[in-house]
């Protein structure tokens, strides 16, 4: 692998580290507050969830984008009779969004 995608890997991996780490260090409950009977920690997680499900589906459509775009390119300008394969693989790359887009959908519509 190059050094650009060890780089590529090595941020993702620290962000969702810090990030699940400060998620998991939150304490809702306040010391003077009676404890709530409402849902309002389950709206907010479901929030969190739905969101983390989008945004790291597309970040890694778009990392996984930019690597098949770039060999596709490469494999058209030496063969244009590829281009029909490079299409159905980009698209397949693209259809992970997709199914971040549906799981979203999918846990905001739970009750």
């Amino acid at each position: 692998m190059e050094t650009r995608e060890w780089t590529t890997i090595s941020i993702l991996t620290i962000l969702i580290t810090v990030t699940f780490t400060g998620f998991l260090s939150m304490n809702t409950a306040a010391y003077a507050q009676a404890p709530s009977t409402s849902s309002s920690d389950a709206g907010s997680s479901k929030l969190i969830g739905a969101g983390l499900a989008f945004g790291l589906a597309g970040a890694g459509a778009g990392i996984g984008l930019g690597f098949v775009g770039a060999a596709g390119l490469a494999a058209i300008s030496d063969n244009p009779k590829m281009q029909s394969r490079v299409f159905i693989f980009v698209g397949m790359v693209e259809s992970i969004a997709i199914y971040g887009i549906v799981m979203m959908f999918i846990i905001l519509g739970q009750k």
